[in-house]
């Protein structure tokens, strides 16, 4: 077998040419240490629970009207089809950025005829001349020799991915803001039944102690004392009606449409809205909480961006070409001897460019030093989220445990009270000193009973949760 000496000579150019094209003059990109602790604060005892990133939304809520309203609201929020819409956006950019790192082939066909003047004809008398070409042509592709392009090309991958997670936390936060205002819905329904029901009791007081005051058996004081509550259970009932509508009209701005018929009266049950969760450990939440991920895909991106700018330093290769037929006659394109072809390379060498490129590989390198302390202070506030709601779980259900206690105190002394009263051991002002407590304690653990579900919410999107249905 022979060979043949030109192609050895080529063989270390070919070489080069393929070691160049597949460097990359991007900083390797190594995950910033966490400026966080390694565990959860000591106060924290409570980490039982299901696993946040394994529980889907729909199993997280226990409520089944709270189901359907989020369900309502993932298929209509405008918010969320936006972020959706990024997606589809974003990803388009990266196919034509990475378009870029393969040839770009078209079909050409073009034709020309002129007329020569005798000055300028080679034959010194005026003529009409024609051309016709046709085949197929490769314009201005890069040898990407430095990775500018293929550094491009993962950037905009990079953007897009960051894009995916963002659209990941826009749908968190939307299952995580219909729950709250749910939450507020409920709480305010119950406190609306609790203050017409005393309401009630206060209005047939009133009349019981008109009647004694007009007998003489009932003080002026005491009249206006019962008047007292009973205005103060109206005051209650107007501020809890206000918020039941202004929560109603909070969760029909979230679904985009009328709240289904009886949803209030159903949301007066006092039973659980939510499983409870577990904190995993604080290394997960890097890899599961969409805001994180979405930071350090954009770090990554700027890495990218440094080794586009650092190849723009070096020169760059594009080739042009053509390969057809060609003819002085239309008829005779594609006749025997009519092929033809060309091609063009070109050597872009930078020598001057007035301090363009430097401040183009400067911009790049602040750029990432932006993104690695934004993913830094995004991976703070993350930890700092997923803390605060540990603590206020652990607190408020603590603080609830004791409501329910001090509610059921107030009942029985409500009931003792009203039977010294009635027998003359306490006097009528004592009595209603009591309602008044009991009153405003029932009111204090439907608060209480919000709050702490309010902070199994945060739990559950600090951690991560709520992107699986």
């Amino acid at each position: 077998m022979s060979i043949n000496k030109g192609s050895l000579k080529s063989m270390p150019l070919l070489a080069m040419v393929l070691v160049l094209a597949g460097c990359s003059l991007a900083p390797k990109h190594e995950r910033p240490m966490p400026p966080v602790a390694a565990n959860w604060p000591e106060t924290i005892v409570n980490h039982s629970g299901t696993d946040a990133s394994m529980l889907g939304w729909s199993s997280f809520i226990e409520d089944e009207q709270l189901r359907q309203l989020v369900g309502m609201a993932v298929n209509n929020n405008r918010s969320l089809r936006q972020a959706l819409l990024d997606i589809e956006a974003a990803r388009a950019q990266y196919r034509i950025t990475g378009s870029a790192r393969l040839p770009a082939v078209s079909a050409q066909a073009d034709g020309t005829r002129q007329r020569l003047p005798a000055d300028l004809s080679m034959t010194g008398r005026s003529e009409v001349q024609s051309s016709y070409q046709v085949g197929l042509g490769l314009t201005a592709f890069e040898l990407d020799l430095f990775g500018r392009v293929r550094n491009l090309s993962a950037s905009a991958l990079q953007e897009f991915l960051a894009t995916e997670e963002a659209a990941r936390g826009v749908h968190i936060g939307l299952v995580a803001e219909v729950s709250r205002v749910y939450l507020n819905l409920r709480a305010g329904q119950q406190a609306l039944e609790v203050s017409q029901r005393t309401l009630a009791n206060r209005e047939e007081s009133l009349q019981l102690v008109t009647l004694r005051r007009d007998n003489g058996s009932a003080s002026e004081l005491e009249y206006q004392e019962i008047q007292s509550l009973l205005e103060s259970a109206r005051v209650e009932v107007e501020r809890s009606t206000r918020t039941l509508v202004m929560a109603r009209n909070a969760l029909e701005l979230l679904i985009v449409e009328r709240l289904p018929a009886g949803i209030e009266q159903q949301a007066s049950n006092e039973a659980l809205v939510f499983q409870e969760v577990a904190p995993g450990l604080p290394s997960q939440l890097l890899e599961r909480r969409p805001d994180i991920l979405a930071a350090e895909y954009r770090l990554v991106a700027r890495y990218a961006d440094i080794g586009a700018a650092r190849a723009a330093f070096f020169p760059s290769i594009s080739l042009t070409g053509m390969f057809g037929s060609a003819s002085s006659e239309l008829s005779g394109l594609f006749d025997g001897g009519s092929r033809t072809w060309q091609f063009m390379p070109q050597v872009n060498l930078p020598i001057f460019t007035a301090g363009r490129n430097r401040a183009n590989l400067d911009l790049a390198q602040v750029r990432r030093e932006q993104a690695v302390a934004d993913y830094e202070l995004t991976v703070q506030t993350a930890f700092t989220e997923v803390a605060d709601a540990l603590v206020g779980r652990e607190t408020l259900a603590r603080q609830e445990q004791a409501q329910v206690a001090l509610e059921a105190s107030n009942q029985r002394a409500l009931a003792l009270s009203e039977m010294r009263y009635e027998g003359g051991i306490d006097s009528y002002a004592q009595y209603l000193d009591v309602q008044r407590r009991t009153f405003a304690d029932r009111l204090a653990l439907i608060e209480a009973r919000r709050e702490r579900e309010l902070a199994t919410v945060s739990l559950y999107t600090a951690l991560g949760g709520g992107w699986l249905e």
